[in-house]
Formats: C-alpha cells, sequence, structure tokens
C-alpha cells in the first residue's frame, strides 16, 4: 500500500509567518509603516514643482521609483526574516567584502556624481549599504572577544584595534577622499559609539581611541602632503559658514534660510498638503536633504514634533530588543542600529536648523534616497528577526 503525501509546504510557510508575525515587535513595525506613509506622501508633495520644472519629468517621477525601493526592501525584509541570525558569520563578511571592492573601486577610477566618487553612474550609493554592514561586522568582533574573555583566553588588543580601524575607518576613509563628509562623519560616529559601548575593557577601549587618534593625524598629514589641502572648498564652507545662514543668503546659507522660511512660514498648523511655497524653487531639491522644512511648512510644528516623538519611541523600541537578547552579538547588532538611526535623525535635523552643518544626511524613511531607504529597513527588519529570536 503506497502512503500518500501529507506535506503542506504552503500551510507551513503561512505557519512560519504567522509565529513571525506574532513575536515581532509590533509597536515598531507600526511606527515604521507610519514613518513610510508620512515620508511616501512627503516626497510626492515636495518633489511636484522641482520634477516638472528643473527635470522635465512626471509629477509622480520620484514618488513612483520610491514605491519601486519600497517594494524591493519589502521584499528583502522578508527574506530577512526568514534568515537566522546565526548566519551572519557568514553573510556579513561576504557583503562587506563585496561592498568593499565596489566603493574601493569607485575610489580609483574616480566615478564622481554630485561632487562624490560613493555614488554610482545608476543612483545607488554603495557607502549607505555599508553603515549595516559596519554594525554587523562590529558585532561579530564584539561577540567573539566577549567569548574569549569569558573563557579566559589570551587578548591581544592590537588584533582589536586592527580589526576595528578595517571594519570601521576604512570605509569612512575612502568616502571622505571622495567627497562625501556626510556619510563619513556620519560612519565614523556610529563606529566610534559601538566601540565606547563594546565589552572589552576600557584600557582597550583608551588605546584603540589613542591609534586611532594617531592614525587621524598621518592620514590628514599625508593627504595634505599629496592634495595640498585636507577638505575641498565646498567641504570647507558646509563646515565654517552655516551659523547665522541667512547673512549669507546669496550664498552658502541660501538653502538654510529658505528652510527656515518655510518652517515660519508653517507655524503650529501648517498652510496645508501641498500648499508649500518653498518648494518652489526656493529650497534646492526639496524632497531630499530639507523635506522636514517643507514637511513643517505644509502641516505645521505640532505634526512635526509628533514625528520626532515617533522617532523616539522607534529608538527605545530598538533599544529595547538590545536590552531583552542575550546574545552579544545581537544585542550590539540591534544597539548598532539604534545608533544608526539617533545619528541620521541629528544630523540632518542639526544642519536643517543651523546647529550642524548641512552635510546632506538624508531624515529616516522621510527624505527620499533609495540605497539609504534600502539599508535602513533592512536593518529595521534585522531587528524584528533579533526579535523574533529573542522570544523562541
Amino acid at each position: 500500500m503506497v502512503k500518500k503525501k501529507t506535506t503542506l509546504p504552503a500551510e507551513t510557510q503561512n505557519n512560519n509567518f504567522i509565529s513571525y508575525f506574532k513575536k515581532m515587535d509590533k509597536i515598531l513595525l507600526f511606527v515604521t509603516i507610519i514613518l513610510v506613509i508620512i515620508g511616501t506622501l512627503s516626497i510626492v508633495s515636495a518633489s511636484s514643482r522641482e520634477t516638472v520644472s528643473r527635470y522635465d519629468y512626471s509629477i509622480y517621477h520620484f514618488f513612483n521609483k520610491h514605491l519601486k525601493v519600497l517594494g524591493l526592501s519589502f521584499a528583502a525584509s522578508i527574506a530577512i526574516l526568514c534568515i537566522p541570525t546565526r548566519y551572519y558569520k557568514i553573510l556579513a563578511p561576504v557583503g562587506f567584502l563585496g561592498i568593499g571592492c565596489l566603493i574601493f573601486s569607485l575610489f580609483l577610477i574616480d566615478n564622481i556624481k554630485r561632487g562624490s566618487g560613493a555614488w554610482l553612474e545608476s543612483g545607488g550609493q554603495p557607502s549607505e549599504i555599508a553603515k549595516p554592514l559596519i554594525i554587523m561586522m562590529l558585532a561579530l568582533v564584539f561577540d567573539y572577544y566577549s567569548k574569549k574573555i569569558k573563557k579566559k583566553q589570551d587578548f591581544n588588543w592590537w588584533i582589536y584595534f586592527g580589526l576595528f580601524v578595517v571594519i570601521g575607518l576604512l570605509f569612512p576613509v575612502l568616502t571622505l577622499v571622495q567627497g562625501d563628509m556626510g556619510t563619513a562623519i556620519l560612519t565614523v560616529g556610529i563606529s566610534g559609539i559601538m566601540l565606547l559601548a563594546s565589552p572589552v575593557s576600557k584600557d582597550v577601549k583608551k588605546n584603540c581611541i589613542i591609534g586611532c587618534f594617531v592614525l587621524a593625524l598621518i592620514g590628514c598629514g599625508s593627504l595634505y602632503m599629496v592634495r595640498g589641502k585636507i577638505f575641498t572648498a565646498e567641504q570647507v564652507e558646509r563646515l565654517t559658514k552655516f551659523i547665522n545662514p541667512c547673512s549669507k543668503y546669496e550664498d552658502s546659507g541660501y538653502q538654510i534660510c529658505n528652510g527656515f522660511i518655510a518652517m515660519n512660514d508653517g507655524g503650529l498648523t501648517g498652510l496645508g498638503i501641498g500648499k508649500s511655497r518653498q518648494k518652489y524653487s526656493y529650497i534646492p531639491d526639496p524632497h531630499t536633504d530639507s523635506i522636514f522644512a517643507v514637511v513643517i511648512e505644509e502641516v505645521g510644528l505640532l505634526t512635526g514634533l509628533a514625528i520626532l516623538a515617533l522617532y523616539l519611541l522607534m529608538i527605545c523600541r530598538i533599544l529595547n530588543v538590545s536590552m531583552r537578547t542575550k546574545n552579544i552579538r545581537n544585542r550590539y547588532i540591534a544597539f548598532g542600529v539604534a545608533v544608526y538611526l539617533f545619528l541620521h535623525i541629528v544630523f540632518n535635523l542639526g544642519g536643517l536648523l543651523a546647529i550642524l552643518p548641512l552635510t546632506g544626511v538624508p531624515l529616516p524613511l522621510i527624505t527620499y534616497g533609495g540605497s539609504f531607504t534600502l539599508s535602513f529597513l533592512c536593518s529595521l527588519a534585522v531587528i524584528q528577526r533579533i526579535c523574533i529570536e529573542s522570544k523562541v
């Protein structure tokens, strides 16, 4: 008698996804969806005039491109939810090496776009994809050395320092030399904060900081000897002329000052959705760096504060996942993603409010940007996977 097959792969797969959904952080998921919706609507509103007048595209050009990125991000996130984090020991180094080769090739051929060799001709920015990979690689290093400490094995801080330099500082240096100062500074910030929070001793941290400082001096000196300067004229201008931007309205303060005007015109409740005036060729590319100013102009300061509250809630939920997990690797991946989110918010809004130089850092899930949106949503999917594993 032949037995009939009773396996139901489709039902099993559905049950797996139901099980995953039950273990996910629902609040984090809900906040992510809300911010994605707000960002998508903001992009179509902010880009509507610029798309037609400057680029001669359809009014929904950037909106349609953003939807494609969201679709790709959704597919990638589903795949990430199905991959156990224990496989990151293999996947993260492979991805890190691949992105490293791509960034280094851009450095060699000097493929400049918008002042930064970190951009591909297709519009992709591999240095954005490098950020979550750096977080994962550093978390793997922390996990490895924490296990050595528990087993009371020999600890060579020189190896630790070398790994930190290669993982945390190589990409920022390459992107800085190519002109992408914002990405370089932010990536160094992520690596530095993760180093300070790492499970190694204070002496090792101190030695790493001193070593990085010495390397920075050597690098700056070498760069000055080779090309006669450390920063480009545009970078120096951004670093020194962001204070009191409206006094330099015809020069370096044009974009920031028009952002001020937009936020002032919006008041508490805004002019109304789609009624921004500053997006009409006053703010360059209003769907990118300065989109938050357009959002406040249209929907008001109160809604802007509500968006910031959603960001704060998102950071708290990610840190909560980090503290709950007992796995060192997952703990520092989650912590790194929280730092990643926090620094992007600080750098974007700091530049918009003239507290920090305007460095072109996108605002998570609100600013238009394919590579960053994909990388950040995949990072949030990793957090959800960690949350699933911590509830097993």
